[in-house]
């Protein structure tokens, strides 16, 4: 693995240190700019893992194997159950609106809750970025 890719992970686009949360001697967490090599290495083998697992499921829907809600619930790193109680919606009809044919005719009301929780627009809801 590279390692420039991994202290890259350390800024932001604005090139501001990131904050990561540690516990302290008292266990409570508290905000740390500078974590060391070891937390550095494993914070940008995760993200890399994230953006690969994502990658994947961009590839599942545009493949037709799943629907662009599986996408974003992965995006925005929420389980099936997750998304099912806080979008108030029984987990096996969630599961069922992961299939791209059951997806694609949903009512704009059952659209307007799952992008209010996952914080996109019933238009992005309805597709991918195609990168």
């Amino acid at each position: 693995m590279e390692y420039d890719k991994i202290f890259n992970e350390l800024f932001d686009a604005d090139g501001l240190r990131k904050g990561y949360y540690k516990l302290d001697g008292q266990g409570k967490y508290v905000l740390d700019t500078n974590p060391t090599l070891g937390e550095a290495v494993v914070n940008g083998l995760m993200l890399t893992e994230l953006r690969t697992h994502l990658e994947e499921s961009r590839k599942a829907v545009h493949a037709g194997l799943k629907s662009p809600l599986f996408y974003y619930m992965e995006l925005r790193q929420f389980d099936l159950p997750t998304l099912a109680k806080s979008a108030g919606i029984a987990s096996f009809r969630v599961k069922r609106h992961l299939r791209p044919e059951i997806f694609a005719k949903l009512k704009p009301s059952v659209l307007e809750r799952y992008a209010k929780v996952l914080m996109v627009t019933q238009q992005e809801l309805k597709t991918v970025p195609d990168i």
